[in-house]
């Protein structure tokens, strides 16, 4: 049994150890190619990704210069409407007070008792301020008495009463004041009053 026959296996494992790493090769090279062709889709897709939503922040930046002009012009608008309220509340005002002086002086003339004058009559808001001269101390308070009673006047104050000569003559020198009730203007028709 010396004749034995002998083989020798070494080519074929040699050949079948050179195509299993020829088909790691291939497969490596198969894996790194997909490797990279996921990470070039998935940077393409972040680069797409990122120019549209740049492009959103640009459509939003212009829409918000957009409404920041309309805001601009909105403010500008109701100031200007405040302004004209404004306008128009002075000028109802002037009209509804327009007869006012001469109906405060009508009443201060009516209700002068005799040997009682005027020298100056202010007006501060809803204050007025009388001086005068008065033959009598009694004048004085018959004639506060008389602005008392008007509708026009309430609440007069006596603030001075000192002896004084006006051509020769002894006289009472006074300063007072009293308030004006303005009254309310009845509303217009069509503007919330009832008909």
């Amino acid at each position: 049994m010396t004749n034995a026959i002998r083989i020798n296996l070494l080519p074929h494992r040699q050949l079948r150890r050179a195509q299993q790493q020829r088909l790691f090769a291939v497969l490596a090279v198969a894996v790194a190619g997909l490797g990279l062709a996921a990470v070039a889709v998935g940077q393409a897709q972040l680069v797409n990704a990122k120019n549209a939503q740049d492009r959103r922040n640009s459509f939003l930046r212009d829409e918000i210069a957009k409404l920041d002009k309309q805001i601009a012009e909105i403010r500008h608008l109701r100031d200007k409407t405040q302004d004209l309220l404004a306008r128009k509340t002075v000028v109802e005002n002037l009209q509804s007070n327009r007869t006012e002086a001469v109906r405060m002086f009508d009443q201060l003339a009516r209700q002068l008792p005799e040997g009682l004058y005027l020298k100056s009559v202010k007006e501060t808001g809803d204050n007025v301020a009388l001086s005068g001269y008065a033959q009598s101390s009694a004048r004085i308070s018959t004639y506060m008495r008389a602005l008392a009673g008007t509708s026009l006047f309430r609440d007069p104050v006596l603030v001075e009463v000192k002896a004084a000569e006006v051509a020769k003559l002894k006289v009472n020198e006074f300063s007072m004041t009293v308030k004006v009730s303005h009254p309310v203007p009845a509303p217009e028709k069509g503007k919330g009053g009832k008909p």
